[in-house]
């Protein structure tokens, strides 16, 4: 074997804890999976040592809440999509504010302490809809986060509603929306969106979303869906707008990214049908998201999609955070992925890695 000084040089660089380029990205990708592995639990312990008065790497933190699809009623008709439905299928709902209550109970029973509500891009739903559903909720459970509404959803209520973003934003904000998911994000690639999504929002349009929130005081989860039709060249550009974006969004001093979470594309019952990619390339991807994007502080694990122990293993590549027991999810279990999690096993899982669980809210603040 050559010895290679420039790519010790660009490890040293990374165990350093130094920025890198799109460039440099590409040359790690090609690493064995163990060796970029370490590299990315190194900038773990880096990213994490100030965090928990200073405990931060002894701890992987998770969360209790509840997937709410208030909708599945959608127009954009993604490829990757298995959940949607058109107005006229006997399956299509649109929820109740009973519905909400009852789910909102279950959750806070289970120590819940927010809902992550999503939905289709609903043609006919007004904004006094949203808004009195976001007010109801805020009225009934005061302490109760809504992470709601990915900025694909916000454009689309910009179109149908007729407003520009900012005030969305802020009638949203002042009826009781908490913080934003990072859903829709896909890979940040117009190229690829036009491929899988052509009537979802573009690039730039899901990161103003995200730039308005923050902003307003907002903040948002960033998120990865990949293995479909994207090169590893996209993945890494993908990375590259998020890291510009929190960039800009930490100099705001309000809202920003509170983490990323990336998974793999599950192909059944979709209409795209693209060869999917297994825990190696995922726990691949994951570790150079943590190398990538310095300026976040939480990668979370994606078992949703991967299973239990490709969860707890991603936790040795970069994440610290096992995400949510999720009680209820719907849109990826529609594409035949169905995994499920209680608080017991998320101990489990921690615990046999030598880290103490502990629940955290949507803004990573320790609970109790």
């Amino acid at each position: 074997m050559i010895y290679d000084a420039s790519l010790d040089t660009l490890l040293q660089k990374v165990w350093d804890g130094q920025r890198i380029n799109q460039a440099e990205a590409k040359r790690l990708w090609v690493l064995p999976l163990e060796e970029l592995g370490a590299l990315a639990d190194r900038r773990r312990q880096l990213a994490k040592a100030k965090a928990y008065n200073g405990r931060g790497n002894e701890i992987v933190t998770y969360n209790i809440d509840r997937n709410v699809n208030y909708t599945n009623v959608c127009n954009v008709y993604c490829k990757f999509c298995a959940f949607y439905r058109v107005e006229k299928d006997d399956d299509s709902y649109v929820i109740t504010l009973p519905e909400i209550d009852k789910k909102i109970e279950e959750t806070i029973a289970l120590g819940g302490n927010q809902m992550l509500m999503q939905g289709g891009h609903h043609p006919k739903l007004t904004k006094q809809w949203y808004l009195d559903l976001l007010a109801h909720v805020k009225n009934k459970f005061p302490t109760f986060n809504i992470h709601g509404f990915s900025p694909s959803e916000f454009i689309h209520f910009r179109e149908v509603f007729n407003e520009p973003l900012e005030k969305i934003v802020a009638d949203f904000t002042a009826a009781g929306l908490g913080s934003i998911p990072g859903g829709g994000g896909e890979i940040l690639v117009d190229s690829v969106r036009q491929r899988i999504a052509p009537l979802k929002a573009m690039s730039d349009d899901w990161l103003e979303v995200m730039d308005v929130a923050h902003r307003q005081g907002l903040f948002s989860s960033a998120t990865m869906m990949f293995g479909h039709v994207e090169t590893i060249e996209d993945r890494i550009a993908h990375l590259d707008r998020l890291r510009v974006q929190q960039d800009k969004s930490l100099g705001y001093k309000k809202g920003h990214f509170t983490a990323f979470i990336c998974w793999t594309f599950q192909a059944e019952h979709t209409k795209l049908k693209a060869p999917t990619v297994g825990a190696h390339e995922y726990l691949k991807t994951q570790a150079l998201g943590r190398i990538y994007l310095d300026n976040f502080d939480n990668i979370q694990s994606s078992w949703v999609t991967q299973g239990l122990e490709i969860g707890q293993v991603a936790l040795k590549y970069g994440a610290n955070d096992l995400g949510s027991i999720m009680i209820e999810e719907n849109v990826v279990s529609q594409a035949g992925t169905t995994f499920q999690m209680t608080v017991p096993d998320m101990h489990r899982l921690i615990k046999d890695l030598g880290y103490e669980p502990h629940q955290r809210n949507n803004w990573y603040q320790l609970v109790n």
